[in-house]
């Protein structure tokens, strides 16, 4: 029989604990990518229970709709572990122990100067035709099952284990059986427009992309502060692919312009690192209403030391005064949300921390504290340096608390960027 070609794919994420508000299942976003890439698609992912009827109601639904099925987690030693024994029910065969992998994890244990608790012998458990997939970094094998004429790809639950272990061993296996080629697909990130604006910029040029020679496919993804342009084309020749999806990711910063800041994957953060190293200039900010989640962001990016001087987070008037020297009256006068103190606070955190760009903020967060003319949302924004250089801006965001707190940091970062290059 000639192994059926494997186009189509679903995920099971098993763990009770993916449930709960507690732990987020992230290994599906890894696995999709990684799909894609390799022409097959993922058409359903499901967070299952540790229970064994759960678990096998949902591998037979999954085997009847996909081609291939991945399941992350539920392989370790503990009773909750119940990935194993779901496969072996559902594919209708006995579970048997294999001496190799039983010593591959007494071994593991021995190396650290430890003895294997008998409970890790579970995991030496194979169901009968499963192919063992070895785990370096773990004591939890995984397995390829075949299960007529698809196939049921079992993988540990930790990303540090999973990841090295479907690049390794699993994608050599699809790859044998795929048939539809590769899949390419490149990131146009957009900030300071929302997404159905972004559309109407975009569809006059991703319109004739359908009818095309190579087809692309378009999806825009919006979240806080930014859009996500998503371009996509399938086919047999990488080369062509990477060619057509360059010269449409051209075409597309064409039509959108300076609202694009990244084409490459990086963050808007490292985008403003970048811009800040290649210049030579330190940054430090001054944060009221984000508490910090500015400086938070910029030192996330590693070797953010560069470009970054620090931060002062100038909650109250009284801090305002007399770390930043933003003058009393200026407060009273205009209010601590106001473009004059927001412009304040930036040249005075630039000064005091000898950066050659000071960044201002200042709003209301909400829930309370808004008024008629400055109600709950309106944040306040100043970018100075170097040189003359001032830009202002005060915006209206909606949302709760957190919400305004995130668009806040990013519309500041797209401040930056902006200034960096003169697009303001």
């Amino acid at each position: 029989m000639v192994d059926r070609r494997l186009r189509s794919a679903e995920i099971l994420a098993v763990g009770s604990e993916l449930l709960t508000p507690f732990r987020t299942d992230t290994n599906s976003l890894f696995l999709t990518a990684r799909l894609n890439e390799l022409g097959i698609d993922v058409c359903g992912k499901a967070i299952v229970a540790d229970d064994p009827a759960a678990l096998q109601s949902a591998l037979r639904g999954a085997l009847d709709r996909a081609d291939v099925v991945l399941t992350t987690g539920g392989l370790g030693p503990t009773d909750d572990d119940l990935t194993r024994e779901a496969i072996a029910a559902v594919v209708g065969v006995a579970s048997v122990e294999d001496g190799t992998v039983l010593a591959a994890i007494a071994a593991r244990f021995a190396s650290r100067g430890m003895r294997m608790p008998a409970i890790n012998g579970r995991q030496a458990q194979i169901p009968s035709g499963a192919t063992v997939l070895p785990n370096p970094r773990g004591t939890a094998p995984g397995l390829w099952m075949p299960v007529s004429d698809r196939v049921i790809v079992a993988l540990p639950g930790p990303p540090r284990e999973l990841e090295p272990m479907f690049d390794a061993e699993v994608v050599p296996r699809l790859q044998a059986r795929g048939s539809r080629g590769v899949l390419r697909r490149r990131v146009l990130k957009i900030a300071g427009r929302g997404e159905s604006h972004v559309d109407e910029l975009a569809q006059p040029v991703y319109g004739p992309w359908r009818d095309a020679d190579v087809p692309i496919t378009t999806t825009i993804l919006a979240s806080s502060g930014q859009v996500e342009l998503h371009l996509a084309a399938q086919g047999q020749d990488s080369v062509t692919l990477d060619r057509v999806l360059a010269a449409a990711v051209e075409d597309m910063q064409m039509a959108l312009g300076p609202i694009v800041f990244s084409v490459d994957g990086l963050s808007l953060e490292e985008v403003v690192g970048q811009r800040l190293r290649e210049r030579g200039l330190m940054l430090a900010a001054a944060e009221s209403c984000t508490g910090g989640l500015l400086m938070g962001a910029l030192t996330d990016v590693a070797g953010s030391s560069d470009w970054t001087a620090g931060g002062v987070v100038a909650y109250s008037n009284a801090v305002k005064e007399q770390s930043l020297g933003v003058p009393g009256d200026l407060i009273a006068t205009n209010g601590a949300v106001s473009e004059p103190v927001a412009l304040a606070m930036a040249e005075g955190v630039r000064l005091r921390l000898g950066a050659d760009i000071g960044v201002g903020i200042t709003g209301i967060a909400g829930p309370g504290g808004g008024t008629k003319l400055k109600p709950v949302g309106t944040v306040v924004f100043a970018v100075v340096g170097p040189g003359e250089s001032r830009v202002v801006r005060t915006v209206r965001f909606p949302g709760d608390r957190a919400m305004v707190r995130r668009m806040a940091v990013h519309t500041a970062l797209d401040l930056v960027r902006r200034a960096l290059s003169d697009q303001t």
